[in-house]
C-alpha cells in the first residue's frame, strides 16, 4: 500500500498540503471574500468570510482540546447546513482528531449505532429536528455509552446533561472565547497530516448495516481535485449543493471543493427549490450540485415562479440514475447544460461527464474515470446479465483508507489486485467511460428474464403522468418476481394501463412491463436522493 501512495504522490494526486493550509492562504488572501454563505429557514444565517472562518476553526479546535479530546479520537457533528458544520471538520483536523460528520435526520438507533462504533469523545447536535429529538436522545445515549464525555448542542436550549454550543466553543463572531489563547504551539503538534484518518462518514445503509467509511484528506483530495478539474473551476466557483453537509456529497462537492479553489459555498439548512433559486439570484450561484430529485424540485419551483439565474454556468448531477429527460429540462428551463457523477461514500467523485462530452451526455452516461481512478466492468458470474454489463470495480487515489472496525468487510470487498467491488452494475457508454445498469443485490427477475431496471424506469419517467419512479421486485406467490411500479404523480395520477401502452409504444418486451402499480405521495430515500427500495420492498410485500 506504501508503495501505491509513493506513487500517487509521484503523480500529483495526493499532496504534502492539507486543506487547513488551503484554509490559511484564502484567508490570507482576502479574509472578507465570503466562504460560506448560511441561510436558515428561520430568518437567521449569515456570511462568512474567509477570515472569520479561519479564526473559527482554530477556536473551535482550542475548545476541542479544552474539552478533553485526546488525538486520534473521533467526534461526532450531526448539523444541518449551518457554517459552522463547515467549521468543526477543519478544526477537528486542527486538534489531531477525526470527524464524524452524522446526518440530523439520523434516529435514535443510527445514532446509536454510529456513536458506539466510533467511541465519539463528544457529540455536537442540535435540540431537535423535523421533530426529531436529538439531544434528548443523545443525552440517553451518553448514559449508556462510557465514552461519551460530551453532547453540545447548537441553536437552542438543550436539555439537562448537555452543554451550551456558545459555552464550549464561542458564540459567533469572537474573537475570543473557549480554546482561544495560547493553544496554537500544541495545535501545530497535534494537526493531523494529509495521510492521517481524518473523516469516519457512514454509508447510507439502503443494502444493510451502515459502516463508517475512513478517509484522509489526501483520499478525499484526489477526489475533489479531479472534479474540478473536470469542470474546470476556480476561485470564481460559487456552489450551492442540495445535500447535507454531513453527507460525502456535500462534504466533497459543496465544502472541500470550494476551499480548494477558494470559492464560495452557499448553503440552505432546510431543503426548498424556491429558496435555492432565490440564493441563486441573490449570490450569483454558477453551479448547482445535487441529485436528480432536488434537480426536479427546482424546476418545478422556477416554472412556477422564474428567477434570474443568468449567473449559473452549470447544473451537476449525480447520487442516483439522472433521467433523460430531465437533463432536456434543465436546458430548456434554466438554460445550462448537465454534467453527471458517480460516485460512493468510500471514493467520492469517480467518473464524471467532460467538457468535451456531447450537450446531453449526462442522459446517456454517468461519465469517464477522473485521473487517479480506474474502473473496470467485470462480467464473470453475471451470465443472466445482458452482454457488456458486469460489476463494477474501482480503484486509486480516491479510495477510501477501509472501514471503521469492520477490516474483514472491507477486505472480502478486494481481490488481489485491489479492486473494489462497488454492488453496481455497469457498462460502457461508449465514450471510455461507465452507464450505471443498476445494484448486484436490486436484480428483479420476472418471467425468467432479468428485467433492465434503470431502463424501464427512464421510460417510465418520460410518461407525462409520472413525476418520479421507482421499480421493484415483488415476491408473488404464484411467479418468481413480480415487477411494481411505485410512481409519485405529476398531476394526474396514471393508470397502470396508461404505463404499459407507454412501455409498448417504447418498444419493450411485455415481460419487462411492470404488473402493479402503487401511486404514493413520495418515494422513500436517502439523504443522497437514491430511493430506498429495501423499504419500498417490504411496504409493497406488507400491503
Amino acid at each position: 500500500m506504501r508503495d501505491q501512495w509513493q506513487e500517487y504522490y509521484r503523480r500529483g494526486w495526493w499532496r504534502r498540503r492539507t486543506f487547513l493550509d488551503d484554509l490559511g492562504d484564502a484567508a490570507a488572501a482576502d479574509p472578507g471574500k465570503p466562504a460560506v454563505v448560511d441561510h436558515r429557514a428561520d430568518g437567521g444565517g449569515r456570511v462568512v468570510g474567509y477570515g472569520e472562518l479561519a479564526a473559527a476553526v482554530d477556536r473551535y479546535a482550542g475548545a476541542l482540546v479544552d474539552l478533553g479530546v485526546e488525538p486520534g479520537q473521533i467526534v461526532a457533528v450531526q448539523l444541518p447546513n449551518w457554517w459552522e458544520a463547515a467549521a468543526l471538520p477543519l478544526a477537528c483536523a486542527r486538534a489531531g482528531v477525526a470527524v464524524c460528520p452524522v446526518l440530523p435526520f439520523y434516529g435514535r438507533r443510527e445514532l446509536a449505532h454510529i456513536l458506539g462504533l466510533t467511541e465519539a469523545r463528544v457529540l455536537v447536535t442540535v435540540p431537535a429536528w423535523q421533530e426529531k429529538p436529538l439531544a434528548s436522545w443523545a443525552v440517553e445515549l451518553a448514559g449508556e455509552l462510557p465514552r461519551l464525555d460530551h453532547v453540545v448542542v447548537a441553536g437552542g436550549q438543550g436539555p439537562a446533561g448537555t452543554v451550551a454550543f456558545d459555552e464550549a466553543f464561542g458564540g459567533a463572531g469572537s474573537a475570543g472565547g473557549p480554546g482561544s489563547a495560547g493553544r496554537g504551539g500544541e495545535l501545530d503538534r497535534r494537526q493531523l497530516g494529509p495521510d492521517d484518518p481524518w473523516q469516519v462518514l457512514f454509508t447510507s445503509g439502503t443494502t444493510g448495516e451502515a459502516k463508517g467509511v475512513v478517509h484522509s484528506q489526501n483520499t478525499l483530495y484526489a477526489a475533489c481535485r479531479g472534479y474540478l478539474e473536470v469542470l474546470g473551476l476556480d476561485g470564481g466557483l460559487v456552489t450551492s449543493v442540495t445535500h447535507a453537509l454531513t453527507h460525502q456529497a456535500g462534504f466533497g462537492q459543496g465544502l472541500l471543493a470550494a476551499l480548494l479553489v477558494g470559492g464560495t459555498q452557499v448553503w440552505q439548512d432546510t431543503w426548498d427549490g424556491d429558496v435555492l433559486l432565490d440564493l441563486v439570484e441573490r449570490h450569483r450561484v454558477t453551479q448547482v450540485y445535487g441529485a436528480p430529485t432536488f434537480q426536479l424540485d427546482v424546476l418545478d419551483a422556477q416554472e412556477a415562479r422564474p428567477r434570474d439565474v443568468g449567473s449559473l454556468e452549470r447544473v451537476v448531477t449525480g447520487s442516483a440514475p439522472v433521467p433523460p429527460h430531465l437533463v432536456e429540462r434543465i436546458r430548456d428551463v434554466l438554460g445550462v447544460r448537465t454534467f453527471s457523477l458517480w460516485g460512493m461514500t468510500e471514493n467520492g467523485t469517480v467518473t464524471i461527464t467532460g467538457r468535451d462530452d456531447p450537450q446531453d451526455w449526462a442522459a446517456h452516461s454517468d461519465g469517464r474515470p477522473i485521473e487517479g481512478m480506474e474502473v473496470r466492468i467485470d462480467p464473470a458470474g453475471l451470465e443472466d446479465q445482458p452482454e457488456g454489463t458486469g460489476r463494477l470495480l474501482v480503484r486509486g487515489a480516491a479510495q477510501c483508507l477501509g472501514y471503521l472496525h469492520r477490516d474483514e468487510l472491507y477486505a472480502a470487498a478486494l481481490d488481489d489486485d485491489g479492486w473494489f467491488d462497488t454492488g453496481d452494475l455497469a457498462r460502457d457508454d461508449g465514450r471510455g467511460g461507465i452507464r450505471v445498469a443498476g445494484r448486484v443485490k436490486e436484480i428483479v427477475i420476472a418471467h425468467g428474464f432479468n428485467v433492465p431496471v434503470p431502463e424501464v424506469e427512464a421510460a417510465l419517467a418520460a410518461h407525462p403522468k409520472v413525476r418520479e419512479v421507482a421499480v421493484v421486485g415483488v415476491t408473488d406467490p404464484d411467479a418468481d418476481e413480480q415487477v411494481c411500479a411505485v410512481v409519485t404523480a405529476a398531476g394526474e395520477p396514471p393508470t397502470l394501463e396508461e404505463l404499459r401502452a407507454h412501455l409498448e409504444g417504447q418498444g419493450m418486451m411485455p415481460w419487462f412491463w411492470p404488473a402493479r402499480l402503487e401511486v404514493v405521495d413520495d418515494l422513500p430515500k436517502t439523504t443522497s436522493g437514491k430511493v430506498r427500495k429495501v423499504e419500498l420492498r417490504e411496504r409493497l410485500t406488507r400491503a
